[in-house]
C-alpha cells in the first residue's frame, strides 16, 4: 500500500506463468551466422550436423546462459534475436487506468478481466437496494468487494455512492430496468424477497447470470476499479516496456507493475535487456 498525492493505492501482485527460454534466441542467431560451431553450449554446437530431436530441444529450452546473444545485445545492439523469448505474466489487481497505459506497448498479446461479463454482482447489490435496502446497503455490499485500487475507505464509497447515483439515474432512462439487470429467470426473486435486501442479493447471486450484462453498465466505473490479465511480452518488447515504464517519468500505477514484473523476471532475461547497475 502506498500513498500517492494524498490517496492510499494497493500495488499489483504479479506471477511469471511461462517463460520459453534463450535457447531458441540463441539458435536464431546462431542461425543467423551460421556459427553453430562456436556456441559455449553443447547441444547447440551439435544443431551444425542434426536437427533438434525431443531431448535435444529440452536441452535448448534450458539454456541459462549465452555469450552470443550477451554481446548481440549489448555491443552490436542486434535486438531482433530477444523477439524468440517469449514471458507470460500474470497479473492481479492493477488498474483500468493502467490498461490505457498497456495499450501504447504494440507488441504483446494481453487477456484482461472482461467487464462486460463480471459486473453481476454490483448490478445485484443496487437491484437489492432498490427492493429491500438502501444506498447505505449498496455501499456497504460493494466495499466487501475490494474493487478498487485506491484502499482509503472513504474515498472508496464516494466512488461507490457515485456509481449508485448513476445506476438509479439510469432507472428513469429505461422502461424495464431489471429487462437489462437481471436474467429472466432471476425476475421472480425481487417479489419473492421484496423488503429484504441481504437475502434477495444472495437469490440474484445465487441464480442464472444476466448474460453480458456489462454491455448496459460500462459507464458506472471508474479507471481506479482493479483488473486482472495475462500479458505476454517477447524479450525485445519487455526491454522496450521496462525501459519506457520503469522511468520516474511514467504513470506510477504502470511504474509498480513493471517493477513487480521485473521482480519475478529471471536474470537470465534481465542480463539481455538492463543495464548492470554499477
Amino acid at each position: 500500500m502506498e500513498d500517492v498525492y494524498g490517496i492510499k493505492y494497493t500495488k499489483p501482485e504479479v506471477v511469471l506463468l511461462q517463460d520459453t527460454g534463450i535457447g531458441v534466441a540463441e539458435t536464431a542467431a546462431r542461425t543467423c551466422y551460421d556459427s553453430f560451431e562456436n556456441s559455449e553450449n553443447e547441444v547447440i554446437q551439435n544443431i551444425e550436423n542434426s536437427l533438434p530431436d525431443e531431448s535435444m530441444r529440452d536441452s535448448i529450452n534450458a539454456i541459462q546462459d549465452s555469450n552470443l546473444l550477451d554481446d548481440l545485445a549489448w555491443t552490436y545492439f542486434h535486438h531482433s534475436i530477444l523477439e524468440h523469448a517469449n514471458l507470460s505474466f500474470l497479473v492481479r489487481g492493477t488498474s483500468r487506468g493502467v490498461l490505457q497505459e498497456h495499450a501504447r506497448h504494440r507488441m504483446q498479446a494481453i487477456s484482461v478481466r472482461s467487464t462486460r461479463y463480471t459486473m453481476s454482482s454490483i448490478i445485484n447489490a443496487f437491484v437489492a437496494s432498490r427492493h429491500g435496502g438502501d444506498k447505505d446497503f449498496f455501499i456497504s455490499k460493494i466495499l466487501t468487494f475490494d474493487m478498487f485500487v485506491t484502499s482509503d475507505e472513504v474515498y472508496n464509497k464516494i466512488e461507490i455512492s457515485a456509481i449508485y447515483d448513476k445506476l438509479e439515474y439510469q432507472t428513469k432512462l429505461v422502461k424495464d430496468f431489471h429487462s437489462i439487470a437481471v436474467a429472466k429467470s432471476s425476475i421472480p426473486f425481487v417479489v419473492e424477497h421484496e423488503g429484504n435486501a441481504e437475502a434477495l442479493f444472495i437469490a440474484l447471486e445465487a441464480g442464472k447470470k444476466k448474460r453480458n450484462v456489462g454491455d448496459a453498465f460500462k459507464h458506472i466505473i471508474s479507471d481506479n476499479v482493479k483488473v486482472d490479465m495475462l500479458v505476454t511480452f517477447n524479450l525485445r518488447s519487455l526491454k522496450n516496456y521496462f525501459s519506457l515504464r520503469d522511468s520516474g517519468a511514467a504513470y506510477f500505477q504502470i511504474r509498480w507493475l513493471a517493477q513487480e514484473m521485473m521482480r519475478v523476471t529471471p536474470s537470465k532475461y534481465l542480463d539481455l535487456i538492463l543495464k548492470k547497475k554499477v
